[in-house]
């Protein structure tokens, strides 16, 4: 175990142990929470020890929740009474027994398991001006001294309260289908021929920071002359928790000085990389989930699979490469005079699966 990640209380009396904070959906299962929570049995005057386990969709700014406005809605919760003991007993696994070993006699060994259906964890960019926790879907683990699990009326000292966010993530299957490819036939405007365009991506899915080439075949059969190929990336994100928002993000826009003739043909692949780098000051843009103080990139796309109810899921991020072969547009006049021929295709983004 290279690290061990721990938050106590206010008080100190409770201390949550984790392994990790990266919890890996593999489709069939998520990879179970397993932890050690350290209390202090004398401090619970009658009091239990609970933990409470949450995937919340956050969509409005956490200062406003005083004034009656709730805008945190909970997708799961899990309740484990951990002391006394009410029939929770994990099997103890080497990261428990790590764990126990760094909490010493009075920590206490815990598993969570994820049901396979939640959203995994996205963060929506925020601006300058915004304060308090992001937007976006998270989980947190929650350890707190209380009567009972979830009484509105009971209050609990925030000194008795301990809170730790995770991540749950999603990485790239080993094995994917052939990549996206798309035809199509359009005239420029004033062009009663038309120009053949042909893209396609050699795979079906590409990791964040990796080059992406583009195979652009174009077919020239207008007397219009293409000189510029323009290759955007844009970022769909749809929040269909709570409402049918849906909004576009670009993330990338180049452009390459290749000409075809009248009557000529073209063929080549154009090689782009999206990146969070250069999208750094754009609000509401969708993050893989983050930690505090720790980098993060663009979201990965959502892998919905078969069954799956898409209302659970939060927000659905997708992402698609758009070409346009541009004639014109030079001179006096400049844009006005320019015609253009555009095609899409569908792009997806997502992690490597680590090295064992």
């Amino acid at each position: 175990m290279a690290r061990v990640f721990k938050k106590a209380s206010r008080n100190g009396q409770l201390v949550l142990y984790l392994g990790k904070r990266d919890f890996v959906d593999h489709v069939e299962h998520v990879d179970p929470i397993e932890g050690v929570l350290k209390f202090d049995q004398s401090a619970l005057h009658g009091r239990k020890v609970w933990l409470q386990m949450t995937n919340a969709f956050r969509y409005g700014c956490e200062d406003l929740d005083v004034i009656g406005l709730s805008f945190r809605k909970d997708i799961w919760v899990h309740h484990i009474q951990l002391y006394p003991p009410a029939g929770h007993n994990p099997a103890i696994t080497p990261l428990h027994e790590a764990l126990l070993k760094k909490a010493g006699e009075q920590g206490h060994p815990f598993t969570i398991q994820i049901p396979t259906n939640l959203p995994c964890s996205v963060t929506l960019q925020p601006g300058e001006e915004d304060k308090g926790k992001p937007c976006g879907v998270d989980f947190e683990i929650k350890a707190y001294m209380a009567m009972e699990a979830d009484n509105p009326d009971e209050l609990i000292d925030k000194q008795d309260i301990c809170r730790l966010v995770i991540r749950k993530i999603q990485y790239a299957p080993i094995s994917t289908g052939p990549g996206p490819k798309l035809a199509v036939m359009k005239c420029f405007i004033t062009s009663d021929k038309p120009v053949h365009l042909e893209i396609s991506l050699d795979k079906e899915v590409y990791y964040h920071g990796s080059s992406i080439p583009v195979k652009i075949k174009v077919r020239n059969e207008s007397a219009k002359v293409i000189n510029k190929v323009k290759i955007s990336v844009d970022q769909a994100t749809d929040v269909v928790l709570y409402s049918a928002d849906k909004y576009t993000k670009n993330i990338l826009n180049q452009e390459f000085s290749e000409t075809v003739e009248a009557g000529g043909t073209f063929e080549k692949a154009l090689s782009i990389t999206p990146l969070l780098a250069n999208n750094k000051n754009k609000k509401g843009l969708a993050l893989d989930g983050k930690l505090k103080d720790e980098d993060t990139n663009l979201a990965s796309s959502t892998i919905i699979r078969p069954g799956m109810e898409k209302d659970i899921l939060g927000i659905l991020v997708s992402y698609k490469i758009k070409v346009i072969l541009v004639s014109g547009g030079g001179g006096f006049l400049g844009g006005l005079t320019a015609s253009e021929v555009t095609g899409e295709i569908p792009l997806v983004l997502m992690h490597p699966k680590p090295k064992a």
